[in-house]
């Protein structure tokens, strides 16, 4: 499977989850309309998010149209995060969601990729790398969960996005324990500045209960292929 195909299957996954976590949240133009009128009885949402939460962390240089520069340069390195075999057998996401009725403004998001570590690159989308190693495959990556996954940085102040999509695929650089272990701080952090959520595979909060239940699975995966590695 080619990383554009990758990528349109883990768009394909959030966006069917996103169209029933609407449905059954009511988040369509009701849901909407109420939000809106809280809005308006608590003042209005100053932006960015970020400058609420972490303004102290941020220098000049972290600012939006700064981050967005920075990251448009970046964008010259198309190949990284490129995989040289696109071969897996297994995805693992998890996604940081804008909180209910509200989104995540791209300006934002892109502050807080930089923030921690991620690198725009291939596919135009974020990847973190083995450090010192950044010629292999990503160990994980970040997608919009907007269709068609990409950060357009030359439109990137007017995106407004429900989420980004945080994914794996296995096998890659790392073990996969290892992989997750980077990911879900990563991932942590990243809610953290920008005041969402991290939500597991299938859109549910994802708590201690669950994170155990995944390192666990990961833990069985890496055991597996030490296995099926020791018959060759």
């Amino acid at each position: 499977m080619s990383d554009a195909n990758l990528l349109r299957l883990i768009l394909l996954v959030a966006g069917i989850i996103v169209l029933a976590v609407i449905y059954l949240t009511g988040r369509t133009t009701g849901g909407e309309a109420d939000a809106t009128r809280r809005r308006e009885r608590n003042g209005p949402r100053r932006d960015p998010v970020l400058a609420d939460t972490q303004q102290s962390e941020y220098a000049a240089e972290a600012t939006p149209s700064a981050a967005a520069a920075a990251v448009a340069e970046d964008s010259a390195q198309s190949g990284y995060g490129k995989r040289a075999e696109a071969r897996f057998d297994r995805i693992v996401t998890i996604y940081v969601a804008a909180r209910d009725g509200e989104t995540l403004a791209g300006s934002d998001v892109i502050v807080a990729a930089e923030r921690v570590g991620l690198v725009f690159g291939h596919m135009d989308i974020f990847h973190r790398t083995v450090d010192g190693k950044p010629d292999l495959a990503p160990v994980f990556s970040v997608a919009n969960m907007l269709t068609p996954g990409h950060f357009d940085m030359a439109s990137i102040t007017q995106l407004q996005t429900p989420g980004v999509s945080f994914f794996m695929a296995l096998p890659g650089p790392l073990s996969a324990l290892d992989a997750w272990d980077m990911m879900l701080p990563t991932a942590q952090r990243m809610a953290e500045l920008l005041g969402a959520v991290v939500l597991d595979g299938d859109h549910n909060a994802l708590g201690r209960q669950g994170i155990g239940h995944i390192r666990e699975d990961l833990r069985s995966y890496d055991r597996k292929a030490e296995q099926a590695q020791g018959h060759w």
